[in-house]
C-alpha cells in the first residue's frame, strides 16, 4: 500500500529542498498531498524560476507515471488533510519558516498547513519540521522545544558534509534522505556515515 505524505511549503528560503523532496518521494511512489503558503509560493517562484503547479505537473508527467500529487489551497479548511479521520503516514514542512513553526508550536491553526500539522500531532503521526532560519533567537528555540515536546521532529535544513558532496544535488539528496528516514520510507540516497 502506498504511503500518503502531506508536504507543507512555507516562505522560508530553501524551496529547492522542497522540490528535491517532492521529486524523490514521487519517484518512490509516495502519494503526495501538498499545501503551500502564499509567501511560500512567492519564494518558490523566486528561487526556482517556476511556480509550484508547473513543477509538480512536470514531475508527474515526465518522471513518475504512477504517483499521485494533489495540491490544496492553504485557506481550504474543509480539505481532507484538515481531519484526523483522513489517514496519512506523516507530514513534512519543508522549508519551515519560523512563523509557521510558531503557529504549529502554539496550536494556532490559522491555515490548512498549520491545521494539517496540528492533526499530525493530535493523531500521533510523524511531523517533521525542516526549519530554515539563521541565526536563531530564543523565541525560535523555545518554539522548537514546544513543537518537539508535542511530538514533532525538528530537522533543520542543515545538510551533512561527511560524504564529501561535490554537487548541490548531493546536499539536497542528503536532506531528503534524512526526511525519508524519519517517515520510514526506504530509499537509496546517501545519508549514512562512511557510505
Amino acid at each position: 500500500m502506498r504511503k500518503i505524505i502531506v508536504t507543507g511549503i512555507t516562505g522560508a528560503s530553501g524551496s529547492i529542498y522542497a522540490l528535491n523532496f517532492l521529486k524523490n518521494a514521487a519517484e518512490l511512489g509516495v502519494d503526495l498531498r501538498v499545501v503551500i503558503t502564499e509567501m511560500g509560493a512567492a519564494v518558490f517562484k523566486h528561487e526556482t524560476g517556476m511556480n509550484l503547479t508547473d513543477a509538480l505537473m512536470s514531475m508527474q508527467i515526465h518522471e513518475c507515471h504512477s504517483c499521485a500529487v494533489k495540491v490544496y489551497d492553504n485557506n481550504d479548511m474543509f480539505a481532507e488533510i484538515a481531519s484526523g479521520s483522513f489517514k496519512t503516514d506523516g507530514m513534512v514542512v519543508l522549508p519551515c519558516s519560523t512563523k509557521t513553526l510558531s503557529g504549529i508550536a502554539n496550536g494556532y491553526s490559522a491555515s490548512l498547513l498549520e491545521r494539517a500539522a496540528d492533526v499530525m500531532l493530535k493523531e500521533k503521526r510523524p511531523l517533521i519540521l525542516a526549519v530554515r532560519e539563521t541565526p536563531l533567537n530564543l523565541i525560535h528555540l523555545k518554539n522548537m522545544t514546544a513543537a518537539a515536546e508535542a511530538g514533532a521532529v525538528i530537522l533543520p535544513a542543515a545538510p551533512g558534509f561527511y560524504n564529501r558532496p561535490e554537487k548541490i544535488e548531493e546536499l539536497l539528496d542528503f536532506m531528503t534522505g534524512k526526511i525519508l528516514d524519519q517517515l520510514k520510507i526506504e530509499h537509496k540516497l546517501k545519508t549514512v556515515w562512511g557510505e
